[in-house]
């Protein structure tokens, strides 16, 4: 007797080297996109005007800090403002929902 593959046999292994290549692909993509979303660095110089107010992107930093569930004493700290405006920004990060706002993009 001759061992004959049935005609219709399927062969995984081309289909399983596809998506083990898709899931490399993902897995970078997901790298590449969790850098970006999580980078922000409340010591960076383009957080303040040269007049010491907050600049739009330091405002983020403080709302990203808050949606963290650091304090308004700890971002006072790390943004290097006084307690008061660290909890003007708590307020106005909580009139835009808290964790649930839009976080804008920075940079």
């Amino acid at each position: 007797m001759t061992d004959k593959k049935p005609p219709h046999a399927f062969d995984p292994k081309p289909a399983l080297d596809l998506i083990a290549g898709i899931e490399a692909d993902l897995q970078r993509l997901k790298g590449l996109v969790e850098q970006q979303a999580e980078k922000f660095d409340p010591a960076n110089p383009h957080n303040k005007t040269p007049e010491g107010k907050l600049t739009e992107e330091g405002v983020e930093c403080c709302y990203r800090m808050f949606d963290e569930g650091k304090s308004r004493y700890t971002v006072a700290q790390q943004m290097k403002i006084s307690f008061a405006a660290a909890s003007h920004r708590f307020n106005g990060w909580r009139k835009l929902g808290g964790k649930k706002r839009t976080p804008t993009l920075l940079g």
